[in-house]
């Protein structure tokens, strides 16, 4: 993808130094997480992905936890190029303690819509269950036991800040290779998404938490712009 630069920190220290800090550090933790996934994959995924509350394997911490969880090799290059590209940014712009909050917050928030849908399944699958339907209880065990798992709702948040941030910059998807500016291309994501959230053309893909992360990530935007505090990196 095309994306602007912000400049780097300045003096040497290789690549890594030249990454603003919570980006930096937000990479080297998914990247630790993932080899340790590697080495002991069921542990990590049955402690720290995220499963539905009622699942006998949820956990509290897990609304964290899988924010730093991945599924492969593709799933966490594809996240974490995007928060380097992007996360560095947005970072340089809002400021450290901004940006961390902001990460953290569209990933609550894309936590908070992916369960509200799965509780809109799991009440129209028990009304299944009660005319006696055997489909209905498999698919409630499914959402029971099914991990939650990757950075995207968050990534996908700190895309909606570049675009508010640099609306009119270009950007050019590597397949198919389109270029738009940026707030035409959240738009695309956007549609994309609720498409293939509702219709289920793509399993297996949190769906709803990316367009939970785009929708807090463009509310928070919008809320430090109206107070006037969006590039004051000392208020939050």
């Amino acid at each position: 993808m095309a994306y602007y630069y912000g400049g780097n920190n300045g003096g040497g220290g290789g690549f890594l130094a030249s990454l603003p800090t919570v980006t930096k550090n937000l990479i080297i933790i998914n990247v630790i997480i993932f080899v340790a996934t590697l080495i002991n994959q069921e542990f990590m995924i049955g402690t720290f992905a995220l499963f539905y509350p009622t699942s006998p394997f949820f956990r509290w911490w897990q609304v964290v936890t899988h924010m730093f969880m991945h599924g492969g090799f593709w799933h966490i290059f594809f996240n974490m190029y995007t928060l380097l590209i992007f996360g560095g940014v947005v970072e340089r712009i809002i400021g450290p303690k901004k940006f961390l909050l902001f990460y953290f917050i569209c990933g609550f928030g894309a936590v908070a819509l992916h369960l509200g849908v799965e509780y809109l399944q799991m009440q129209a699958y028990m009304d299944g269950v009660a005319q006696g339907s055997a489909r209905a209880l498999q698919n409630i065990e499914m959402i029971k036991m099914t991990p939650t798992v990757g950075a995207s709702g968050a990534i996908y948040g700190v895309l909606m800040g570049y675009a508010m941030l640099f609306p009119e910059s270009r950007m050019t998807l590597l397949f198919p290779p389109v270029t738009l500016s940026a707030k035409w291309m959240v738009v695309v994501f956007a549609v994309i998404e609720l498409l293939t959230g509702v219709t289920g053309l793509a399993s297996g893909i949190a769906h709803f938490a990316h367009l939970g992360g785009m929708l807090i990530g463009w509310l928070m935007i919008l809320w430090w712009r109206k107070r006037g505090v969006l590039f004051d990196q000392n208020r939050l």
